[in-house]
């Protein structure tokens, strides 16, 4: 596509489509095409990613990147802009969407997976652009943004630095940041009066860190930097045990403000004020289940290591929950599962403990799963599923509860939950099945297209 590499020809581009910049959208272009060649070589492009840009504008980015990867998506606020690229770049396989970043849907984008981001993002919401796309679960495996330098430095701030806030500790504790390079305000049009930079985002492995609650980590952060001079000791909501012993726990000085914690540390402080029963309660091996066979009647009991290692028949139960919009919530699982880690799956799941029935237990599965706390007229049975190698050899209970209420959840079980439609879930099962647990699908497969099946002994 022909697109204008230096301050004159951004100029004039812009007085040919009769475009001014708008200082609303917070609008900067680019004009230096060497810079933009290295920023899109950052993305580390393969030939089966999908790429999606932020804010194209003129195109200083998009030149390098069409016919890389896969798919290239387009995201665009600015009509005037759109209508532009659409006529640049017609016939060429791009897809052009135009629309808000703050309010662009990313739940589409877990089907088209690997997806990678990039875009020079306006100063004045860049930061909420990046919170929104990198907020967990996140679709994308590698992002790459030019943004205001001091922004940046925030996100990549190390502890005991001016710079260290909510915002790195937020950042860090899912991605690992990099800054790049930094960037002067004279390849850009209008020249903005501060320097931009190139950060780097990928996934942080999830075994760096122990699990621990999002919502408690955040509450944390919020108080401990309400005032940040001040020692964290009067920052923190009060625990049963003493800061004394808190403080020696993490191996932090008693006298710490909120900035001189490493994410460890805070991560650590996490986990101590979460109150969720089942925080430390990985799968027991030795948890005894009731084997089953083919007509689904008990006929003895066995160690739960044993259970699946020999593949013997036993009994489970799915949970879908549904919102009023009908969307289903799915869970991703924690790595620690000793089986499927990172899958996800339905929306609560578990075993039945020996002597349980099913129906009591989908019950108390949507407690210690999801904190929805309901009655068994609420929670209605779907289907009986047959013991087969993709239920894991076992007799599973379909049921549903409908739910609209927030959800808390062990985060030793499961990493993050999200609502999907149902059709936007088919869509991702046909394109990679291989991100769902195996027994997920299956229920599923009952749920969309329902057919006879046996009935279990109750």
């Amino acid at each position: 596509m022909p697109t204008p590499s230096s301050r004159s020809t951004v100029k004039a581009a812009l007085h040919a489509h009769e475009i001014a910049p708008t200082r609303s959208m917070g609008q900067n272009f680019m004009t230096d095409a060497d810079v933009a060649c290295w920023i899109t070589e950052q993305l580390q492009i393969g030939p089966d990613d999908t790429i999606l840009e932020i804010g194209p504008g003129l195109g200083a980015l998009t030149q390098h990147l069409v016919g890389k990867g896969r798919r290239l998506i387009l995201l665009e606020k600015d009509p005037r802009l759109a209508a532009r690229l659409r006529t640049e770049l017609t016939g060429s396989g791009v897809e052009i969407v135009e629309g808000d970043a703050l309010h662009t849907d990313l739940r589409p984008y877990f089907k088209c997976q690997p997806v990678k981001v990039i875009g020079a993002l306006p100063y004045s919401c860049g930061t909420e652009i990046v919170r929104h796309f990198m907020d967990n679960p996140s679709p994308f495996c590698r992002s790459v943004f030019v943004m205001q330098l001091e922004v940046i430095e925030r996100i990549c701030a190390a502890p005991s630095t001016s710079a260290r806030g909510m915002l790195s500790l937020r950042m860090q504790a899912r991605w690992i940041a990099e800054n790049l390079r930094t960037l002067p305000p004279e390849i850009f049009v209008p020249q903005p009066k501060v320097h931009s930079a190139v950060m780097a985002l990928t996934p942080r492995p999830r075994p760096e860190l122990p699990t621990f609650d999002d919502e408690v980590f955040d509450r944390l952060l919020r108080m401990g930097f309400q005032q940040r001079r001040k020692m964290l000791r009067n920052m923190l909501p009060k625990h049963a045990r003493t800061w004394p012993d808190l403080a020696g726990e993490i191996g932090a000085l008693e006298t710490c403000r909120a900035e001189d914690l490493s994410l460890l540390q805070w991560v650590q402080l996490a986990r101590i004020y979460d109150e969720h029963l089942l925080k430390d309660l990985p799968q027991s091996g030795e948890e005894i289940f009731d084997l089953v066979d083919e007509q689904d009647r008990v006929i003895g009991q066995m160690p739960r290591r044993q259970v699946h290692s020999e593949h013997h028949l036993h009994r489970a139960v799915h949970i879908f929950a549904f919102n009023k919009r009908g969307e289903l919530l799915l869970q991703k699982r924690s790595h620690l599962k000793d089986a499927m880690p990172e899958k996800w799956d339905s929306s609560a799941a578990g075993h039945l403990e020996s002597g349980e029935d099913y129906h009591p237990a989908a019950v108390r599965e949507v407690a210690e799963e999801l904190g929805i706390i309901t009655t068994a007229d609420f929670v209605t049975h779907l289907a009986s599923i047959p013991p087969s190698p993709s239920t894991g050899f076992e007799w599973v209970g379909l049921y549903r509860v409908d739910h609209d209420g927030p959800v808390h959840f062990p985060s030793s079980e499961i990493e993050c939950v999200e609502w999907f439609s149902i059709d936007e879930i088919k869509a991702w099962i046909a394109a990679r099945p291989q991100d769902f647990a195996e027994g997920f699908v299956t229920c599923f497969q009952h749920f969309a297209q329902p057919s006879p099946t046996p009935t279990p002994a109750s």
